[in-house]
């Protein structure tokens, strides 16, 4: 199964994360099928490949909790929901 989830990066204490698909076999930190994004919960800044996020979901790829809250607030699974339509 293919999962949306967060890779962190980053030195300690100063954390960032990219938003990623990956099997859900495989590390939190190894290598992604594609990155799809960026998450940097110190500034709160997000930056998000929409439309390749928008084929990933639509292919079945199950968004973890945190990520599915960070799609939730850029409205991405209302441009899903648009798309389908």
């Amino acid at each position: 199964m293919i999962k949306l989830r967060l890779k962190r990066f980053g030195k300690k204490r100063e954390v960032s994360y990219r938003i990623v698909a990956v099997n859900s076999t495989s590390r939190r930190d190894g290598r992604p099928l594609e990155e799809l994004g960026y998450y940097n919960p110190r500034t709160d800044e997000t930056r998000l490949e929409v439309p390749a996020i928008v084929r990933r979901l639509q292919q079945g790829a199950q968004p973890t909790k945190t990520v599915q809250h960070i799609l939730t607030k850029a409205n991405v699974f209302e441009q899903l929901k648009s798309s389908e339509s």
